[in-house]
């Protein structure tokens, strides 16, 4: 399975647009209930008033909720990125560090967060798993685990490490593409044939 979609989709990205760790840190952060497509029309203004996480810590609290909020949930997120970004400044030199337990304990950053960065920016392991990882997990037949960190422990020993996060981009894309939600179009699926929940 991993070879067929690494063969469909070779150059799957990432598609939260960024030019540094703390950019995507920033742009995940976003992401969080809102689109790509969204999060990359706002993050252009976020990153231009508040380019360092020095910046983003002095932030004005209502002009940055002002800027986040066609992100949704504009508070809380204004909220999480100013706490980041002052974990950053405090703890890491403002750094973005790359160890799993000083990421999730940054306002903001779970476990997804955390995986996209180590995975996108970092060049680390790391294995997110969003609801199309979730979904097609679970129609591939590789976990009948719901829950995403133990769906994320269950798929890392299938994928060599340096490639958990290719791994996953290329999941999402045959989520969004081919494996819907609502109507999955397995006759123009090229994983139908191993899939235990194929209709074709």
């Amino acid at each position: 399975m991993a070879e067929r979609l690494a063969d469909l989709y070779p150059g799957a990205e990432c598609e939260l647009v960024h030019a540094n760790p703390f950019e995507l840190l920033t742009a995940t952060i976003l992401s969080a209930q809102c689109t790509d497509v969204k999060v990359n029309e706002v993050t252009p203004e976020v990153f231009r008033r508040w380019p360092t996480p020095e910046d983003l810590m002095a932030a004005d609290p209502e002009e940055l909720e002002e800027v986040v909020r066609p992100t949704g949930f504009y508070r809380s997120k204004a909220k999480n990125l100013q706490g980041m970004a002052t974990r950053l400044v405090e703890q890491h030199g403002g750094e973005v560090p790359g160890a799993m337990e000083e990421l999730v304990a940054l306002p903001g950053v779970g476990r997804k967060t955390a995986n996209v960065v180590r995975s996108v920016a970092l060049g680390l392991p790391g294995l997110p798993v969003d609801t199309h990882v979730l979904r097609l997990s679970h129609r591939l037949g590789l976990t009948t685990e719901t829950d995403p960190v133990k769906v994320e422990l269950a798929l890392n020993p299938l994928v060599p490490a340096d490639e958990r996060g290719r791994f996953s981009l290329r999941l999402i894309l045959h989520g969004r593409r081919v494996c819907g939600a609502k109507k999955p179009r397995c006759g123009a699926c090229a994983l139908a044939d191993v899939c235990p929940s194929s209709q074709v």
